[in-house]
């Protein structure tokens, strides 16, 4: 199959593109490098630096390349930023999203699976979440995914648009050959791995008061390879069901932040000096995905979702790379 992944330079978008490639799928990438890194690709994968937003330019793409079905990774994510700047992340997420599918349409490619986010549903009523969770999004990022879910509804109804749009909880480890570099580094394990590298002096705990077993924040993780199996799932879906699906990809259960830091411990023999800060506003105690209609509809769960895995092959990445794509 021909396959075009918008980010394919980003984290989930370079591991996706590689487990493409391995079931024998044509790959094309685009992306702006804005938060990519070129060096996450490799050489003999065709690669546009083009803009989602530079509709002529993408539907020639996907029209020379004879695309057959989009996997859109593109997007600003950062939850901070796109509260202090909405503009950048409606602009970029909803207007480049905009942009694509009228490429799609033009061009006559009618499947897309889209990255979303559990930040669509805002502080959560119940845990774990399914995807009949009420979705009220606390900040422009997540408000920006779930419009495109949205709007890609609309486009099935009236356009014949196929479309699966899935709801990443925690994206975390690595591949042999592809891991995380965001900068800023906003994520968790990075961010404690970083004083395991001495890239930094301490890891902060925003809260160690909440109502879970050790009081501190309970999140699902699942590894970065899970998640790219999923997208390729969902490109077969779409193959063979013609109604959308929007569902979590979420490993079901959660770890704590202090769970995480002694994994890491024990992973790095590095005795990683915690801070206690007070608590981030919005911060739910737990948020965990209900990854049922995954199973159902995809066939899909998590086979390397485990803590101390998701830890040793982040750590063996960034041992190995203290730089990134920089290195």
């Amino acid at each position: 199959m021909k396959i075009l992944v918008t980010g394919g330079a980003g984290y989930i978008g370079s591991v996706t593109v590689d487990a493409l490639r391995e079931r024998g799928d044509s790959v094309v990438v685009v992306d702006n490098l804005m938060t990519g890194h070129r060096a996450a690709v490799d050489a003999d994968v065709p690669f546009f630096a083009t803009d989602l937003r530079s509709t002529a330019e993408m539907e020639q793409i996907l029209q020379a390349h004879k695309i057959e079905a989009v996997i859109h990774f593109a997007a600003s994510s950062l939850v901070g930023e796109s509260v202090s700047n909405p503009a950048k992340y409606f602009d970029n997420n909803v207007g480049g999203t905009m942009s694509l599918l009228a490429a799609m349409r033009a061009a006559g490619v009618s499947k897309i699976i889209f990255s979303s986010t559990a930040a669509t549903y805002g502080e959560p009523e119940r845990v774990p979440i399914p995807e009949t969770h009420r979705t009220s999004p606390t900040n422009p990022y997540g408000m920006t995914k779930l419009m495109m879910e949205q709007i890609m509804g609309s486009y099935a109804s009236a356009y014949g648009l196929k479309f699966a749009a899935l709801r990443y909880f925690n994206a975390c480890g690595a591949t042999p050959s592809r891991g995380e570099h965001h900068e800023p580094e906003s994520h968790l394990i990075p961010l404690i791995l970083f004083v395991a590298l001495g890239k930094r002096p301490s890891i902060s705990i925003f809260g160690n008061d909440y109502d879970t077993p050790d009081g501190t924040c309970i999140r699902d993780y699942v590894h970065v390879s899970d998640l790219a199996r999923a997208h390729l799932a969902a490109l077969d879906y779409l193959e063979r069901a013609d109604e959308p699906l929007i569902c979590n990809l979420g490993n079901g259960s959660g770890y704590s932040v202090k769970e995480v830091i002694d994994m890491c411990r024990q992973v790095t023999e590095f005795a990683i000096p915690v801070v206690v800060a007070p608590r981030r506003a919005g911060d739910p105690s737990r948020l965990v995905a209900d990854p049922t209609l995954a199973r159902e509809k995809l066939g899909w769960k998590t086979e390397r979702s485990g803590l101390r895995e998701i830890v040793i092959d982040a750590w063996t990445w960034h041992a190995a790379n203290p730089d990134g794509y920089g290195g």
